[in-house]
């Protein structure tokens, strides 16, 4: 398993959507042409996709909606059997499962991946998840651990695990400090290690990410301090001889016009379930009331639009110059969501990706 994974060989900007397996996708909103996360949407538009050419589809694990008018993410498709479904009917994407650690036992884990892996040609990728949010813990009817340390101590067992069952050709016993098994092996084994993605803000998380993932997800929110934050990313992978690339999330609202953006940037803002987006920010940004006022207000408008992902609202030139733009401050990539994706993704197609092929990007 030394053969290096066919996605890490990609040399153009990366792009992929990001939860379309969840209800409203990352637009918190109470319309009723939201995005409806079905089987039947999540394939038309992996089908599009894939034939248009993305790299990557990347689902959020979510047990527990945010409430709210519309519970926005109360409706999920689970990642594992999402992945492996849609593998089975498209050619060329990758698609990633998410995974919570503390759900998901290694053994089983290592199993279904390799599954995956011959089902897909290796076109199944992993999103590592070492927990936050405290209500999912309470319905899984798992503590959830105060401290950073015990999070990513267990993700990092949990990892080294499985890289074991696809390494050893002989059963052994594991002897961790979360993990005490005896006799464990994994058949079938991956032909090579699946690309990793991890998502860490805390110090600890950044290690954790530097150490084992092969692309750190971080917010584009100043794009020069992106830029450094980057370099600092990539230096801290080359000091563990690892090659570190960096990936963030972007929302898209593309119109003809600059007008006609706006104008649906304001839709979606009037008829916004803030109750679910309040939710949404009190849980994942604690001290969000210290805040400045009006940084609080683009925070909370971001939040809705598309879960804080980096603006991509104008014509086609305009998204296509933002995404220049990231790709200038050394991103390798980045996802993308739509407030309805299988409508919105083909004028993307038709008149966003042209642009950056001309520019060389793709």
């Amino acid at each position: 398993m030394n053969l290096k994974h066919h996605f890490l060989k990609k040399d153009k900007f990366l792009l992929g959507t990001f939860s379309s397996n969840c209800g409203g996708g990352m637009t918190v909103s109470k319309l009723p042409e939201r995005w409806v996360a079905n089987w039947e949407n999540n394939l038309n538009l992996a089908l599009l996709l894939d034939d248009a050419g993305i790299d990557f589809m990347l689902p959020i694990a979510r047990w527990v909606g945010y409430g709210g008018e519309t519970d926005f993410h109360g409706e999920v498709m689970e990642t594992i059997t999402w992945a492996t479904a849609l593998l089975a009917k498209t050619k060329q994407i990758t698609i990633f499962a998410t995974l919570h650690t503390v759900a998901n036992h290694p053994v089983v884990v290592a199993k279904q991946l390799a599954t995956i892996a011959q089902i897909s040609a290796d076109r199944i990728g992993l999103n590592i998840v070492a927990g936050w949010n405290k209500p999912e813990y309470d319905a899984l009817g798992i503590p959830l651990p105060k401290d950073h340390e015990t999070r990513y101590g267990y993700a990092q067992e949990w990892y080294d695990f499985i890289k074991r069952l696809w390494k050893e050709e002989t059963p052994f016993n594991f002897d961790g400090q979360y993990f005490h098994t005896t006799r464990s092996y994994g058949n079938p084994k991956p032909k090579s290690l699946p690309p990793i993605f991890n998502a860490a803000g805390s110090g600890q998380g950044r290690d954790f990410a530097i150490k084992n993932a092969d692309f750190l997800f971080t917010p584009a929110i100043d794009l020069n301090r992106s830029k450094t934050e980057i370099l600092e990313l990539k230096q801290k992978g080359i000091e563990q001889n690892r090659a570190v690339n960096v990936l963030t999330f972007s929302h898209v609202i593309c119109r003809p016009t600059a007008e006609e953006a706006q104008a649906e940037r304001q839709r979606m803002l009037d008829n916004a379930d803030w109750e679910a987006t309040d939710n949404l920010i009190n849980l994942q940004f604690a001290h969000a009331h210290s805040f400045p006022h009006d940084l609080l207000n683009t925070i909370r408008e971001g939040m809705a639009l598309g879960h804080g992902g980096f603006p991509l609202i104008g014509t086609p030139q305009q998204v296509a110059d933002g995404l220049t733009a990231l790709h200038v401050a050394g991103f390798k990539g980045t996802t993308l969501s739509f407030f309805n994706y299988e409508a919105e993704f083909p004028y993307f197609r038709d008149h966003v990706l042209p642009i950056l092929v001309e520019r060389g990007i793709r």
